[in-house]
């Protein structure tokens, strides 16, 4: 079974590497921002 998951694994590499060719790379989204509350000093 070891064989088969390996197998599939290359598969799916193989095939990603296909479509990343013909369409393109994956779009990466950037990651949200989460605003940080700070403290502003007194003047």
């Amino acid at each position: 079974m070891d064989y088969i998951e390996k197998a599939l694994e290359k598969l799916r590499e193989w095939i990603d590497g296909i479509i990343d060719a013909l369409l393109g790379p994956e779009v990466q989204h950037e990651p949200e921002l989460i605003p940080i509350p700070v403290k502003e000093p007194r003047r």
